[in-house]
C-alpha cells in the first residue's frame, strides 16, 4: 500500500487465513469508510471536539474488531499520526516525568507544540521516525533489590501512547475478563475484588500463587510479533513496534540490544505484555479449565502476577505441570521462589487443625496478604492485611524522606505527610486491615517526632504537642473501599 496515497485515509481489514463469512461484510464496509483526519484549516477547533473526533474513529475500529474476531487491520498508521491523536497523547503524558537521553522536557516541547506535532506526524507518515534508546534507571523494590526501568525520550512516549490508544480499541475486545493489569477502566482493586469474591463464593480448596521469572526481560520478540500479526496486518505499525523493541538501553554510556525483553517504563510495554500473555497464558488457561478440569477453577491475572484457585488438588497439580511446559515453549518459566501451591479456603482451617499442623499458609497478591479466617459464628472469611514487606519498605522510604525534609517549614511537612498517609489509606484501606493502617499512622508520627527533635539541640518537641498537631493533620486509619462482595456485585 502506498504510504503517500489516498489509501492511508481508511482502515482496510485484510481477510484472515480462515475464510470470512458473509456476516463480516457489514463490519468490513463500516471499517473501510473514509475517516476524518482533520485538516490545517481547523487548528482552532476546541480540544473537546478534537477528542470527540478521535474517539469516533476509535469506536469504529472497536466495533469492527468486536464484530469479527479474525479480522486483521491493514491500515492503522494514519490513526496514529493523526495530529489530533498525537495532541491528545501529548496532554496525556505526565509533564513532570524524567526526560530521556535527549533531555527534552514536556514544557520545552509544548513551546512549539503544533510545529513539533506536525513534524512528528510527517516523519511517522514517511517512515522516517526513529526510536531512540531508553535511559536506564533503577527504583527500589520492597525486598531491597533494584527494579530496572527505562525512560524513553518524550517523542517516543508520545507516539507509544498514541499507538496504545489505537491498539486498545482492538485488543480490549479480545482480552479475557480475568486479565486486569494495565487495562483501561481496570485497576488492582478490581482484581482484588474478583479474587476475594471467588475465594468466598467458589469451591476453593487449593491456591496456586504464581509469578513469572523476569517476564519483561524474557519476552521473546519473534513470538511477540507473531502474536501481534494475528490482529495487526498494517506492516508499518508492526515495524513501529519493532523499532521500540530494538531501540536498546543506554547505561553507563553503552547501548545494549537484545532479541528478548520489553523495557519497563514506556506506554507500549504493558500492552505488549498483555498481548503476549493473552496468547501464551490466558487463552490456554481458559481452554484448560473448560476441557481438562474436574472441578471449579478461578483465575485472576495482573500483568505477570497471577492467582489460580482449584477445587481439587489433582487439578492443581496437573495444571501446574502442564503450565510449566506451556511457558517453556515461549521462553518463559515460573519463579521457583515465588510460585507455591497451598491449601486454602473454607476447609483449610479445620483440615490443618485436624492434622495438628497449626494455621493454613497465607499468600500475597497486589500488596495484600490473604489469610484464612473465621467470623464469630465460625463462618469462613478471607482476611486481607498490608503485606509486611511492602509496609516495611514504605516506612523505610518515609523515614529517609522525612530526614531530608526535617528543616522544611512545619506547614510544608504537615501537608506533605497528610498527602502521603491519605494516599496509603486510599490503596490499603480495605475491610479487615484497620489495625495495619493505624500501625502505619503511628510509625509515621514517630518519624515526624524524631525529625522535629533533630532540627535543633534545643528543640524539645513534646509528645503532647505532637499528638495535638498530628490529630489535626494526619488522618486516622479508615476503610476507603467497600466490601468486595458489594462492589463486585454492582460492577458485574
Amino acid at each position: 500500500m502506498n504510504e503517500q496515497g489516498k489509501s492511508d485515509r481508511s482502515v482496510v481489514p485484510a481477510k484472515s487465513a480462515n475464510k470470512v463469512g458473509q456476516n463480516s461484510t457489514a463490519a468490513e464496509q463500516m471499517e473501510g469508510r473514509d475517516l476524518t483526519k482533520g485538516n490545517q484549516s481547523q487548528q482552532n477547533t476546541l480540544r473537546t471536539q478534537r477528542r470527540d473526533s478521535v474517539q469516533s474513529e476509535l469506536d469504529t475500529i472497536r466495533k469492527a474488531a468486536k464484530a469479527n474476531k479474525k479480522m486483521r487491520f491493514t491500515a492503522l498508521l494514519h490513526h496514529i499520526y493523526n495530529i489530533d491523536t498525537l495532541r491528545q497523547a501529548f496532554f496525556g503524558i505526565n509533564r513532570d516525568a524524567a526526560p530521556g537521553i535527549d533531555n527534552e522536557t514536556w514544557e520545552l516541547y509544548e513551546e512549539e507544540l503544533e510545529d513539533n506535532l506536525q513534524n512528528l506526524s510527517e516523519r511517522l507518515k514517511r517512515g522516517a521516525y526513529q526510536a531512540k534508546p531508553v535511559k536506564r534507571v533503577y527504583i527500589a523494590k520492597p525486598d531491597g533489590r533494584k527494579r530496572p526501568l527505562g525512560v524513553p525520550v518524550l517523542e517516543d512516549k508520545l507516539v507509544q501512547k498514541a499507538t496504545v490508544q489505537v491498539l486498545n480499541a482492538i485488543y480490549e475486545t479480545d482480552f479475557l475478563g480475568f486479565s486486569y493489569g494495565f487495562r483501561p477502566g481496570r485497576n488492582p482493586h478490581n482484581a482484588l475484588d474478583a479474587l476475594y469474591v471467588g475465594l468466598q463464593k467458589k469451591k476453593v480448596s487449593w491456591v496456586l500463587d504464581a509469578d513469572i521469572l523476569g517476564f519483561f526481560d524474557a519476552l521473546n520478540h519473534e513470538w511477540l510479533i507473531k502474536f501481534i500479526e494475528h490482529r495487526i496486518g498494517d506492516k508499518r505499525v508492526v515495524r513501529l513496534i519493532q523499532k521500540w523493541l530494538k531501540a536498546g538501553v543506554l547505561e553507563d554510556g553503552k547501548i545494549t540490544q537484545s532479541d528478548f525483553g520489553a523495557v519497563q517504563g514506556g506506554s507500549i510495554s504493558p500492552l505488549l505484555a498483555n498481548v503476549y500473555l493473552h496468547y501464551v497464558f490466558d487463552l490456554w488457561t481458559h481452554q484448560w479449565r473448560q476441557h481438562n478440569a474436574r472441578g471449579e477453577i478461578l483465575v485472576v491475572r495482573y500483568a505477570d502476577d497471577f492467582i489460580v484457585t482449584f477445587q481439587y488438588k489433582s487439578d492443581a497439580e496437573r495444571f501446574l505441570d502442564e503450565l510449566k511446559d506451556r511457558l517453556r515453549k515461549f521462553s518463559l518459566e515460573l519463579h521457583p521462589d515465588k510460585t507455591r501451591l497451598i491449601e486454602f479456603g473454607r476447609f483449610a482451617i479445620a483440615n490443618y487443625k485436624k492434622r495438628g499442623d497449626g494455621k493454613p499458609p497465607t499468600f500475597n497478591f497486589l500488596g495484600f496478604t490473604h489469610i484464612c479466617g473465621a467470623k464469630l459464628n465460625g463462618m469462613f472469611v478471607v482476611l486481607r492485611q498490608t503485606e509486611k514487606k511492602r509496609l516495611r519498605a514504605k516506612l523505610t522510604e518515609l523515614k529517609v524522606e522525612m530526614h531530608k525534609r526535617k528543616h522544611f517549614p512545619l506547614q510544608h511537612q504537615c501537608r506533605w505527610l497528610k498527602s502521603v498517609v491519605t494516599g496509603h489509606f486510599n490503596y490499603y484501606g480495605v475491610p479487615t486491615n484497620l489495625r495495619a493502617l493505624n500501625t502505619f499512622r503511628f510509625r509515621v508520627i514517630g518519624f515526624w517526632m524524631k525529625a522535629l527533635r533533630d532540627r535543633s539541640q534545643n528543640d524539645h518537641f513534646s509528645w503532647e504537642r505532637m499528638y495535638e498537631m498530628s490529630g489535626r493533620w494526619i488522618p486516622w486509619g479508615h476503610i476507603t473501599h467497600p466490601y468486595p462482595l458489594l462492589r463486585f456485585d454492582v460492577r458485574t
